[in-house]
C-alpha cells in the first residue's frame, strides 16, 4: 500500500515527537502574523498621529490653547502629543516657582520630555523581541524535528532486511516538513523584526527632534520672561 504524501497525510503518519514540534511551529507562525498584524497598525498610527501633531503644532496655534485641548483628552495622547503635554506641563510647573532661573526649569522640562520620550517608544517597541526569539528560534526547532525524524526513519529501515526507498520516504519526508514549517515562521518574523526596528528608530529620532526643537522654544519664553520680571 502506497503511503499517503501529502501534507495531512505526512502529518498523521509522524511520531509524537515530531507532531508536537509541527503544532509548536504552526503556533509559533499564528503568533508571529498577529504580532506583525498589531505592530503594523500601531506604527502606522503613530506615523499618521505624529505627522498631523507636527502640522498643528508649526501651524502657529496657541500653545496654552493646544495643551489645554490635548491635556482634556486624559490618556487618549499618545506619541509627541505626550511629549508636548508631559514638557508643557512641567514647564508651566517650574516657571511659576523658578522663572528667574531659566536653567532649573529647562532642566526639569528636558527630564520630562525623555521620560515621555521613553514611555512612547517603549510601547511602540512592545512585542518586537517576540519576533526576533520567533524568527532566531523557530528553524532549530523545526531542525530538531527533522533530526528526530530522519533518526526514526534510519531505526526502522535497519529493523528489515530488505529496505528500499519508498520505505523510508515517508518518513524522510514528514522529517523534512518540519524544517519548512521551521523556516516558514522564521522568515516572516526576521523580515518584520528588521522592517519595524528601522520605523522605530526613524520615529525615536523625530520625536527626538520634535524634543529638541519644542526645548528650543521653551527656553526662549523662559529666559523671556526672566527678563520681564
Amino acid at each position: 500500500m502506497q503511503a499517503d504524501i501529502s501534507f495531512i497525510g505526512l502529518f498523521l503518519e509522524a511520531s509524537l515527537l515530531v507532531k508536537l514540534v509541527m503544532l509548536t511551529l504552526l503556533s509559533l507562525s499564528v503568533l508571529s502574523w498577529a504580532v506583525i498584524i498589531q505592530r503594523r497598525k500601531l506604527l502606522i498610527h503613530a506615523r499618521t498621529r505624529s505627522l498631523k501633531f507636527e502640522d498643528t503644532f508649526w501651524s502657529g496655534v496657541d500653545l496654552n490653547r493646544l495643551y489645554k485641548e490635548l491635556n482634556a483628552r486624559g490618556d487618549g495622547v499618545t506619541g509627541l502629543e505626550a511629549m508636548f503635554v508631559a514638557g508643557f506641563k512641567e514647564y508651566s510647573r517650574l516657571n511659576k516657582v523658578n522663572s528667574k532661573v531659566p536653567e532649573a526649569v529647562m532642566d526639569g522640562t528636558s527630564r520630562a520630555m525623555r521620560v515621555s520620550l521613553s514611555r512612547e517608544i517603549e510601547k511602540v517597541e512592545n512585542n518586537l523581541p517576540l519576533l526576533a526569539t520567533i524568527g532566531s528560534t523557530s528553524p532549530y526547532i523545526g531542525l530538531f524535528g527533522t533530526v528526530w525524524g530522519i533518526m526514526n526513519s534510519f531505526i526502522a529501515l535497519g529493523a528489515v532486511q530488505n529496505a528500499t526507498l519508498a520505505m523510508v520516504a515517508p518518513g524522510i519526508a514528514e522529517a523534512l516538513i518540519a524544517t519548512a514549517m521551521g523556516l516558514f515562521a522564521a522568515i516572516p518574523a526576521v523580515i518584520a523584526y528588521n522592517r519595524f526596528t528601522t520605523q522605530v528608530d526613524k520615529l525615536e529620532a523625530s520625536y527626538a527632534n520634535f524634543m529638541e526643537e519644542f526645548s528650543n522654544i521653551l527656553q526662549r519664553q523662559a529666559y523671556a520672561d526672566r527678563d520681564a520680571g
